[in-house]
């Protein structure tokens, strides 16, 4: 096949037969390493065994948890190219109020694993979905929008264990940041602490919104701090 020679030839060498015998075989043997390297697809056979993390989700709106089941396939294993991907899910519990949805979410989810490719987008779409009855805070403190979040959770902290998804670490300016105003706060919850336990301030005075202090108290109509002077009446 001809080609077409775009730039001006500053220079030219004949190629003897010794350099392109070994420029062929340098090809042949990375073409051989790529084409062995296995990909995640939907013709990947399953293995007899699998690797398998399992996650336990107790909610205010169930009795009984839920025990979802994240099994990887490892690829290339013990090569430069291993990689450790999710393969298939499954959730099980003895409530069996939400049985359907569970068992349709769980081979639908399984499905877009086999298929391969980016799978992130999995947790930020089902930690999305909210429930209209409300959601409620897990243990720890944290709030789920629904139950469908709670599992999108457990998948996502599933990625970064195998590390589809890295860990969102602050800068060494936020960090300090974040540091500065604990500071603050500690100091503040301190001070007020102190006032109370000497009785500076009436026992059913409220917390000031300004300084953090349990000393607002209605006077003259209106919410006046003791500690601050801070007013709602300005």
């Amino acid at each position: 096949m001809p080609v077409k020679i775009e730039k001006k030839i500053v220079g030219y060498s004949v190629a003897k037969e010794d350099d392109i015998e070994e420029v062929s075989t340098a090809e042949v043997v990375e073409q051989q390493e790529t084409s062995n390297v296995v990909h995640m697809t939907e013709k990947l056979e399953r293995p007899e065994m699998l690797l398998g993390s399992t996650y336990k989700i107790k909610t205010p709106l169930s009795e009984h948890a839920l025990y979802v089941t994240i099994n990887d396939v490892v690829l290339n294993h013990g090569t430069e190219h291993e990689l450790r991907r999710p393969f298939e899910i499954f959730i099980n519990s003895k409530n069996m109020d939400h049985f359907q949805w569970i068992v349709a979410l769980t081979r639908i989810v399984s499905a877009v694993f086999r298929k391969g490719g980016d799978v992130t987008f999995l947790a930020e779409e089902l930690r999305s979905v909210f429930d209209p009855r409300g959601g409620y805070f897990k243990r720890g403190g944290k709030y789920m929008p629904s139950l469908v979040a709670e599992i999108g959770d457990a998948i996502e902290c599933h990625l970064r264990m195998i590390g589809l998804l890295k860990d969102d670490t602050l800068d060494e300016h936020q960090q300090q940041l974040v540091d500065e105003k604990r500071e603050q706060y500690d100091s503040m919850t301190k001070q007020s602490e102190e006032a109370e336990s000497k009785g500076d301030f009436p026992a059913g005075a409220q917390l000031c919104g300004k300084c953090q202090t349990k000393a607002v108290i209605q006077m003259d109509g209106c919410m006046t701090c003791l500690s601050c002077g801070d007013s709602k009446c300005g």
